[in-house]
Order: structure tokens, then C-alpha cells, then sequence
């Protein structure tokens, strides 16, 4: 069924159609970026495909294709057709720091997805109406689904809130809200250093474990030892006699 469509929106946009797939029965139609909207909106309109509920958008990051001279992002919007029973995938390059048009006046719900991209990849959308941080505050820097975001980069940013009665250390430890996986991505296109699996990472001593409780128990106590030792210190020189 979902075959109807991409030829339908083939004729539709022509040229502008820059390839089609149909891996494991997932129908997705490559349109050019200047096309993203009139597709979403044809697709949307058009009886025969009838696409009238907005699944998901999101982004895909290639390092490797910017690094050979092409556009660094995906954008992949997911729609359905609750009449038709079909569904389709809708795709388009971006380069990096280039806009893509906001679909938010064909789909409302296109706003949140949009904005999750922003923050999460940093693709910007032309026309949006509110294009803000969602999920990240604002003083969040960089943007963490990039597959270049620093593994060990320590967030949040900011100055850090002193809280009573907690052993949380400051600013975060490493292994608290670590993406699972990182790959050193520009000695990877350099031609050095390869894509490691966290648990290979693990064992072979080149990173800590995600969950490694043990470690921020022992953060903990060095910390109450340290402290202990603060608090003794201030009372031996309260209690020492003055001259």
C-alpha cells in the first residue's frame, strides 16, 4: 500500500525526489531540502495519501559524509495514514549550520519534535515559532546527540547549587548521565582510533563503567573522610589558646 504513495509523491516532485527504499518493508521517499515542505504537505493534503497523523521527526548525524564534502544531518519525519493503513518515511540532507523550513504550519505537532532536534543536534527551523531549548537549559553548551559531544564533558555549566544533608559531589561525576557509547570521531576520520563498545571499553580499562556504583560510593566517603577531617581541624583551632 505505502508503494502508492511514494509514486504518487514521485509525480508530484519530480526531480525533487532524490531516491527512494524500501529496507524490511519501510517505504521512505529522499526529497531535496527545498522541498521538505511542499512533500509534507502533499503528503498531508493529497486523498489518495491521506497522511493525517504526525508520528515523529527527528535527526540522524554523519560525521563521516560532512568530512567528505556532503551534508552532515539527516532529517527523518515518520507519518501515518489512520484511513489509508499506510505509513511512510520522509527524508532530507541539511548541513551543518543550515536551516531547515519548520513544518509546525502543516503538522502543530512537528513543534516539540523540532525543537528536540534543535537541542539535541542543533539544526535551527526557519519559521518556527518558539525555537528554544526543550529538554537542555539554556546555559547548556553544545548539543549531546552530535556524535562529536565530548564523552567526558562535565555539564551542567553553571555555578553549582550547594544542598544540605546530600553527598552528591559537584559539578556531576563522569559516570552520572554519560551517553552509553562515544567514539573519538576526529581521530576516526584522521584514519586512528576505532569504535569501541562500552563493555570492551570497560574491561580493557579505557572507560568507566555507566552504572559503576562502587565508584560514587568511594567519591562519597573519601568526601565525609575529607570533611571529617575539615570539621576536627576548625575545632583545634577554636579550642587552641590565644596569645
Amino acid at each position: 500500500m505505502s508503494q502508492k504513495v511514494v509514486k504518487r509523491l514521485q509525480a508530484e516532485l519530480g526531480s525533487a525526489v532524490t531516491g527512494t527504499d524500501d529496507f524490511r518493508g519501510d517505504d521512505e521517499v529522499f526529497v531535496e531540502l527545498g522541498s521538505w515542505v511542499k512533500a509534507a504537505e502533499f503528503l498531508k493534503n493529497d486523498p489518495e495519501c491521506a497522511m493525517d497523523h504526525f508520528g515523529d521527526l527527528t535527526a540522524v548525524d554523519w560525521p563521516e559524509r560532512e568530512h567528505a564534502g556532503g551534508a552532515r544531518f539527516d532529517l527523518v519525519l515518520y507519518l501515518r495514514s489512520a484511513e489509508k493503513k499506510t505509513r511512510i518515511f520522509l527524508r532530507t540532507q541539511v548541513p551543518d549550520g543550515k536551516e531547515a523550513p519548520t513544518l509546525t504550519k502543516v503538522w502543530p505537532g512537528a513543534n516539540w519534535a523540532e525543537r528536540e532536534v534543535y537541542d539535541m543536534f542543533g539544526i535551527r527551523f526557519a519559521g518556527h515559532p518558539d525555537m528554544r531549548r526543550i529538554l537542555m537549559y539554556e546555559e547548556f553548551e553544545g548539543f549531546p546527540l552530535r556524535k562529536d559531544y565530548p564523552i567526558d564533558r562535565v555539564q551542567p555549566l553553571v555555578e553549582y547549587r550547594d544542598v544540605d544533608d546530600t553527598l552528591k559531589l559537584p559539578p556531576f561525576g563522569i559516570e552520572e548521565g554519560q551517553p552509553f557509547g562515544r567514539i573519538d570521531w576526529q581521530a576516526r576520520l584522521e584514519g586512528v582510533g576505532e569504535q569501541v563498545s562500552p563493555s570492551i571499553g570497560v574491561q580493557t580499562g579505557e572507560r568507566r563503567s555507566l552504572s559503576d556504583s562502587e565508584i560514587a560510593e568511594e567519591q562519597a566517603v573519601d568526601l565525609e573522610k575529607r570533611e571529617a577531617i575539615s570539621h576536627k581541624t576548625e575545632e583545634a583551632g577554636a579550642s587552641a589558646p590565644s596569645e
